[in-house]
């Protein structure tokens, strides 16, 4: 039986293996099946991006109907587990194998199944990860393996395509996607579930309290919920403009993939660093670091323009060094709250609460950054505007890293406030 105190390399792999086919699944649906339905099925961009809106809004809110359901079957968490990865691997099917004279309803079904699928695992995969472990520093490494996996998860869906001749025949390769998609799915979904056998990770007493927000939103959840929240949509704006960004300010489509790759693969490899700091100088004031280092390392892109490929290939480096603060510590802190609080019976609706902030803040940064920049004049695709990359550069670097800035004082005024309440008060000495 698994020390709680202690975990393995092997146990940790266990658990946190569940997060590679989870990520991986991110970019064929939103980035990969779009443009496949688009120039293969001829499906309108309009029907596929209104349909999208829809179901990412849907997506959203029914993670706030996961999380008590999950907590309230907790009993249940295998069962849960193979229902989220049924949805999934069929939702996934349908979408890179539509059914004949049906491509845009196999569409929509797919990436409604999938979703789902998605959400029920990944709410549940956190709640276990905040469980099982018994100390502070354990929860950091469980989360630190989580994301790393995932990350490469993202990595490999990004090579993917390529790989499977994406390139000449678009149709044929995602199908082959598909087909190995699921055997992977299941050989890590089994592996889990032997791992969760093993583990016995006590089911928490069901709480006879109401299982209402107000248990959750206190006054330090709600501090930690809202620095999360902007923080996200700090980071989300980014990811909705670097591909014009790249395409447009820089002139170098052609090395998309090979920027995501550094990126995303330093950001993996940081997260042993974010994992020490952690242990060093406490959970929040590592996350506070790795904002400043974002914003240090991610503000220079704004003075970037044509060619300049080396400089920002080394910005994809230091500023995916600093991702991996943003992806390991947050779930962390979030865990050590659920254990002080002994709100264990709770934990799947916090993760599926920071869920749901989190696809907002996303929705946010679509739904603001392309329509404000096209407000201020921005065009894609038009040279002849000379403020154009101007206003691009803006949106993609200064404001983000502006509202990173805003979010590290935050942050660090709660960081004071926090030791502050934790002093004890002065007293008189008495002569």
């Amino acid at each position: 039986m698994p020390n709680p105190g202690h975990h393995s390399r092997l146990q940790l792999l266990q658990y946190s293996l569940l997060a590679f086919p989870l990520m991986f699944v991110g970019l064929p649906i939103y980035v990969y099946a779009p443009e496949l339905y688009a120039t293969q099925y001829k499906i309108s961009l309009t029907a596929i991006g209104l349909s999208l809106l829809l179901l990412r809004i849907f997506d959203a809110f029914q993670d706030l109907l996961i999380g008590p359901l999950s907590d309230r079957y907790q009993s249940k968490r295998p069962l849960i587990i193979i229902i989220g990865a049924a949805l999934l691997a069929l939702g996934f099917w349908m979408i890179f194998n539509p059914v004949p004279n049906y491509a845009f309803e196999s569409f929509v079904s797919g990436v409604l199944l999938s979703t789902s699928g998605f959400s029920i695992l990944s709410i549940n995969l956190q709640a276990i990860g905040a469980l099982w472990p018994k100390t502070s520093t354990a929860r950091t490494q469980i989360t630190s393996w989580r994301e790393a996996l995932g990350l490469i998860g993202l990595l490999t869906a990004a090579l993917a395509p390529t790989l499977l001749g994406g390139n000449t025949d678009p149709v044929l390769a995602y199908e082959r996607l598909a087909l190995l998609y699921l055997p992977a799915l299941f050989i890590c979904v089994v592996i889990f579930l032997i791992w969760l056998n093993m583990a016995k990770i006590p089911a928490a007493p069901t709480s006879k309290k109401p299982q209402s927000l107000k248990r959750i939103f206190d006054k330090t959840t709600s501090h930690f919920f809202g620095i999360y929240t902007l923080n996200t949509f700090a980071s989300s704006i980014p990811a909705v403009l670097v591909l014009f960004f790249i395409g447009e300010r820089l002139q170098a489509p052609q090395y998309t993939g090979l920027f995501l790759l550094v990126y995303f693969l330093s950001g993996a490899c940081g997260m042993p660093f974010w994992q020490w700091a952690a242990h060093k100088f406490g959970k929040n004031q590592a996350w506070m670091g790795g904002m400043i280092a974002a914003c240090v390392s991610f503000i220079w892109a704004f003075s970037l323009g044509e060619n300049d490929v080396l400089a920002y290939g080394i910005i994809c480096i230091t500023s995916g060094l600093a991702l991996g603060a943003d992806l390991a510590l947050p779930p962390s802190i979030l865990a050590d709250q659920i254990a002080k609080r002994g709100h264990q019976d709770i934990a799947s609706s916090y993760f599926s609460c920071s869920a749901f902030l989190s696809k907002t803040a996303l929705a946010l940064a679509t739904g603001i950054a392309l329509p404000l920049l096209n407000v201020v004049g921005y065009q894609p695709g038009v040279s002849s505007n000379v403020n154009s990359g101007l206003y691009l550069s803006i949106g993609y670097a200064l404001i983000p890293s502006a509202l990173k800035a805003l979010t590290a004082i935050w942050l660090y005024r709660f960081i004071r406030r926090q030791n502050h309440a934790a002093s004890p008060p002065a007293t008189k000495e008495t002569p």
